[in-house]
């Protein structure tokens, strides 16, 4: 009964590109299969059952094809299962991560995201650079040239700006204005591991005001702040005094992002994220990015589209996903799975302080229980559902076909998980 409640009434996904949408009506919900119907409204899909009348309100540019909903099946952990045709007009920009807003000759602030303190002084730099990948010394392997960058470190001068695939890398010595602290790594006792070992091998930085873990100190003068930690802003601008309460948002839509833009420069689809020290804490398998999601849990929740109809029924909105499968590295299960992810090259490591590790964990482990739950688990790998406030599409990425979890995103370039 536990697992009934748990599961939306009514759970939408829509694929853009293949042009094709899966209805999921929960059995209480549905009740009769040869009452149910799905009909197009005014930039809306109309769900009809022997009980109400649902609304799922859709993005511009995306139509049901009349006359095209059929009964694929129905399952007794699930319901009701419908199949539906689209016609898909437009598509929208993907989001961007917080890179899209460094720029050269441009003043920046630099702010904690759990509380919205100032770290750094004002800066405009010179050189906004990207540094090699994080999978650089696995392929120059394959190279007949030796490593260019064995045993060196690249810093950034005083206006320098790097970009890494998850932080940016900036000078700091004797401006940081005590918006920073830095400490040495604390162990890493994740999973009953080795209390010896360290997190990281540098001193992490840690905010001064609420003593959140932001980055690591690289080398003298230099720190390494992480784009899921820190807030990026025109110097110009206010602060945001809302920036706790959306943490989840922000931490969501910040990963979804950037996976977007790393599969789409670099064709990448399978990501091992992993903490400072280089150990796996979670595998990522990027499906597809055209996804666009509805569901209506709660039989009171409804929006409020303003005066019309569809006030009058129960509503949810449409939003823009990323598709997802994930696998959690435990030392007890999927051991061998996970070295032969960490030994691929054509697998990108992007690494997160331990805490964010730990929620992002929990956000997809949280989206994984509202899904139907036939389409929890692909294989080893489960799936995930992250909602976002408005709709972005992308292009398609292969290898879309399965279960998994979504990491939806805004315009504002926010994470959100599946």
């Amino acid at each position: 009964m536990a697992e009934v409640q748990k599961q939306a009434r009514v759970f939408l996904e829509l694929r853009q590109r293949l042009k094709s949408g899966l209805v999921v009506l929960r059995a209480d919900v549905a009740g009769d299969p040869a009452d149910v119907s799905v009909s197009a409204g005014e930039a809306s899909l109309l769900i009809k059952t022997s009980r109400e009348l649902l609304c799922t309100l859709l993005p511009p540019g995306v139509t049901l094809v009349p006359g095209s909903c059929r009964v694929a099946h129905t399952t007794t952990g699930d319901g009701l299962h419908l199949r539906l045709r689209l016609e898909v007009d437009q598509h929208t920009e993907v989001p961007r991560s917080v890179f899209a807003k460094l720029r050269v000759q441009q003043s920046h602030a630099f702010c904690c995201q759990h509380c919205g303190q100032t770290l750094l002084p004002a800066r405009t730099f010179r050189r906004v650079l990207p540094l090699p990948t994080g999978n650089w010394n696995p392929l120059v392997d394959w190279c007949c040239h030796p490593d260019p960058f064995a045993n060196k470190k690249l810093l950034p001068r005083q206006e320098d700006c790097l970009l890494g695939d998850t932080f940016v890398l900036l000078a700091c010595e004797g401006d940081a204005g005590g918006g920073l602290v830095q400490m040495p790594a604390p162990a890493d006792l994740e999973h009953g591991s080795d209390p010896v070992q360290r997190v990281s091998k540098n001193e992490v930085v840690l905010c001064a005001s609420c003593r959140a873990t932001l980055g690591e100190a690289e080398a003298a003068g230099a720190v390494r702040l992480y784009i899921t930690e820190v807030t990026v802003r025109d110097a110009a601008e206010g602060g945001d005094s809302d920036l706790r309460t959306r943490r989840h948002l922000f931490l969501e839509q910040t990963l979804a992002a950037r996976l977007v833009e790393l599969s789409s420069s670099q064709s990448i689809f399978r990501f091992c994220i992993q903490i400072p020290s280089g150990k796996a804490y979670v595998l990522l398998w990027l499906l597809n990015t055209d996804t666009l999601l509805a569901s209506l849990s709660d039989p009171n929740s409804r929006i409020s589209p303003g005066d019309g109809p569809l006030g009058e029924h129960p509503s949810c909105k449409a939003r823009g996903a990323v598709k997802v499968l994930y696998l959690a590295c435990l030392p007890s299960m999927h051991q061998e799975l996970t070295e032969a992810w960490e030994k691929d090259v054509g697998v990108h490591p992007l690494t997160l302080p331990l805490s964010t590790c730990r929620e992002v964990m929990q956000l997809l482990t949280a989206s994984t229980s509202s899904l139907p739950p036939s389409l929890r688990t692909m294989n080893s790998f489960q799936g995930c559902d992250l909602d976002m406030a408005t709709t972005q599409v992308s292009r398609d990425v292969p290898g879309s076909s399965g279960t998994g979890c979504r990491l939806p995103w805004s315009q504002e370039g926010h994470l959100a998980c599946c």
